[in-house]
């Protein structure tokens, strides 16, 4: 366990502030969910929609564990500390290569991330990055983003200095004038263009197709399937009805998160929330980002991703 620990620390760039204890199946009774400070997933949590339904399999308690960004949430899944999280389409690929023990469960259509630029930065394309600083967290979706920009401007990974930073860290330097542009996820992305002025270089839609996952521990997913298809039920559900209510769908994320209500209505226009299945084609697009990220020596060996995709139970 020490070692695989290591190598999800090193994998990620990133470690937990608190210390983790081994996978053990949780309390007796007790679901734990790993959120974002964006999602459907927080609909869910604010209408108490997975406990009514968790409730009638015989969990009592549902924990909601917040965290900063993808990779730290899914260290915690691997080793047993959440059941079921959130994140990008980045930090699934480095802890599968770390040996997360994981699945992929459900897929979210990605959108609402940009690379940024300061207001008056002479940077008007993507080919202006080169032999810039840019600012992204190391195994996010953000990552990626970044990668496959610069693969659209016929630029290389070389062909930056890459600053790995969390988002409140990179919020930081770009405030300060440290990197010279900055690659995001909502609402950050939102509150850089509200209170820094920030200027969009480009949108994660022009540059590559994405998406966002609900992922599961393994053994989790193996000992309650029958828990980890009804919270997957109710994560639609509350996706559906964050499409169709968005004005109080940027209510609730507001209150949920402390940010600021203007700044989150410009996010929750630009999201989508419904849930998909793990269909082979999105299989294969995160396989090419695996493949893309072992050809850069980003993560230490080739993964397969189909060996990660859960299949649900028929009844």
């Amino acid at each position: 366990m020490t070692k695989r620990r290591e190598l999800l620390i090193s994998a990620t760039g990133l470690t937990l502030a608190i210390a983790l204890p081994a996978w053990a199946a949780g309390a007796p009774g007790e679901l734990r969910i790993g959120y974002q400070k964006n999602g459907a997933i927080l609909v869910a949590k604010h209408q108490g929609l997975i406990e009514r339904r968790a409730a009638a399999l015989g969990i009592g308690v549902v924990k909601w564990i917040e965290f900063p960004a993808g990779p730290p949430l899914l260290e915690a899944l691997s080793v047993g500390s959440i059941d079921v999280g959130a994140t990008g389409d980045t930090p699934p690929i480095f802890a599968q290569a770390a040996g997360a023990d994981l699945l992929y469960v459900a897929r979210i259509p990605a959108s609402g991330s940009a690379i940024l630029v300061p207001e008056h930065s002479p940077l008007r394309g993507l080919t202006d990055l080169k032999g810039k600083r840019v600012a992204f967290t190391k195994g996010s979706s953000s990552h990626n983003v970044t990668v496959e920009a610069l693969k659209s401007a016929g630029l290389g990974y070389a062909d930056i200095t890459p600053v790995y930073l969390s988002p409140a860290d990179s919020s930081a330097a770009f405030a300060r004038g440290s990197v010279d542009a900055w690659t995001i996820w909502d609402p950050f992305f939102a509150l850089a263009e509200k209170n820094q002025r920030a200027r969009v270089l480009a949108r994660v839609e022009d540059i590559v197709t994405s998406s966002s996952f609900y992922l599961a521990n393994a053994r989790f997913a193996k000992a309650r399937p029958d828990v980890l298809k009804a919270v997957i039920a109710e994560l639609a559900q509350a996706g559906a009805w964050a499409d169709a209510n968005r004005d109080a769908l940027a209510q609730v994320l507001s209150e949920a998160t402390g940010v600021d209500l203007e700044a989150q209505r410009v996010a929750v226009r630009r999201a989508r929330y419904g849930v998909e299945p793990i269909t082979p084609e999105i299989a294969a697009q995160q396989q090419a980002i695996a493949d893309q990220f072992r050809t850069l020596g980003l993560i230490p060996k080739p993964i397969v991703v189909r060996d990660a995709v859960w299949t649900p139970p028929a009844s």
